[in-house]
């Protein structure tokens, strides 16, 4: 059995385990990892991956240049995490739901320049994606970016919760190669607002307007 053929299955046995969680039947494309890591190098520092499962977009990751000791793999999946920890020995590869990293210490590790995010968020709950966000925002350096891929027509992350956060996202593009189609989008703090300008409402995750 192939290396390719070996991640297949592995990847179809999560999804049969977990449908929701792992939301693909199959490991993204070349294409798509090179759309999601098309702005990423060796001088974007230390970057974060949130569940790289059998490491797709890992290996795109190291052919950009980024050293596989600034590598941190965030991954739920005991198995894809054991497959992970064999493939790439220096980087760092951590068992936990992503919803919690805002706990995990990093220090030591250069600034974190990046996240790319290989989790199904449409299918999380709002809460889950708030959570995962803060997270990751909270060891983003200033100019940081989260890049994020979705099957769906528009950006995963909705409008109420950006501004709740702060950020704002931009579209960079979508493969037709990849099985099933996908478009990236560009997640990154918006620039501070000056005295002058107005505050937009945020919404609350029912969908109430906050209280004046």
């Amino acid at each position: 059995m192939t290396n390719r053929t070996a991640d297949a299955f592995l990847f179809f046995r999560a999804w049969l385990s977990a449908p929701l969680r792992v939301a693909s039947v199959i490991p993204s494309g070349r294409a798509l990892s090179s759309l999601m890591t098309a702005e990423i190098s060796a001088k974007t520092g230390t970057v974060i991956e949130l569940g790289p499962g059998t490491g797709v977009f890992t290996k795109a990751l190291l052919h950009r240049g980024v050293a596989e000791e600034n590598l941190v793999l965030i991954e739920y999946g005991a198995d894809f995490a054991t497959q992970l920890s064999l493939r790439f020995p220096t980087a760092r590869i951590i068992e936990m739901d992503a919803a919690k990293l805002r706990k995990l210490p990093l220090q030591g590790s250069a600034p974190v320049g990046a996240v790319v995010s290989g989790l199904p968020l449409l299918s999380m709950p709002m809460r889950k994606v708030h959570a995962i966000l803060e997270g990751a925002f909270s060891h983003l350096r200033h100019d940081g970016v989260f890049y994020q891929f979705t099957y769906g027509p528009r950006c995963p992350i909705a409008r109420p919760l950006l501004d709740r956060l702060g950020l704002k996202a931009r579209y960079i593009g979508c493969t037709l190669a990849n099985i099933p189609p996908a478009a990236v989008y560009r997640i990154s703090r918006r620039r501070p607002r000056r005295a002058f300008e107005p505050a937009h409402q945020d919404l609350l995750f029912d969908g109430q307007k906050n209280p004046s």
